[in-house]
């Protein structure tokens, strides 16, 4: 064997032994992560259908979001979710989400994500200009009865 040869190998063998990455991203393909990139796409479109009834049934029941306050009064959790969304999107009309999906980490029965989001919607009520806006954000998730649900971070 030739010098060469002994320096090829070793690569060879590191290549096939590096995880599998769902094309365009850096995200490890397996089970968990797709199925978690699956409830993501299945929330922006809910978004985009205005279903509050869509997105109750993506969250877990330890659903909790404190919307960056202290008060609880803005809390939203998963009993209160469907009727926040709702009086949302009486307001809003057309919403466009994009999602990006930067990173997926997964802990046994808990994971979490890092996203970017886009959107974009009218709400006549307010101004006839659109309106946007766009962060980085985290969603989290824990696995019930096998299936992942939200926890937080929409």
């Amino acid at each position: 064997m030739t010098f060469r040869a002994l320096l090829v190998v070793p690569l060879l063998l590191a290549t096939g032994c590096a995880t599998k990455r769902i094309p365009g991203t850096e995200i490890a393909d397996n089970d968990d992560s797709r199925a978690i990139l699956a409830i993501m796409e299945r929330y922006r479109a809910a978004l985009e259908a205005k279903d509050a009834k869509a997105i109750q049934s993506l969250v877990s029941e330890d659903f909790k979001e404190d919307a960056g306050t202290e008060s609880p009064d803005d809390d939203l959790t998963y009993a209160n979710l469907p009727e926040h969304m709702n009086a949302l999107f009486q307001r809003v009309e057309r919403p466009k989400v994009d999602l990006s999906v930067r990173r997926v980490d997964v802990q046994e029965d808990e994971a979490a994500a890092i996203y970017y989001w886009n959107a974009s919607w009218r709400m006549p009520s307010l101004t006839t200009r659109p309106q946007s806006d766009s962060e980085l954000e985290q969603m989290v998730f824990k696995r019930v009865k096998g299936e992942w649900k939200i926890v937080s971070g929409i």
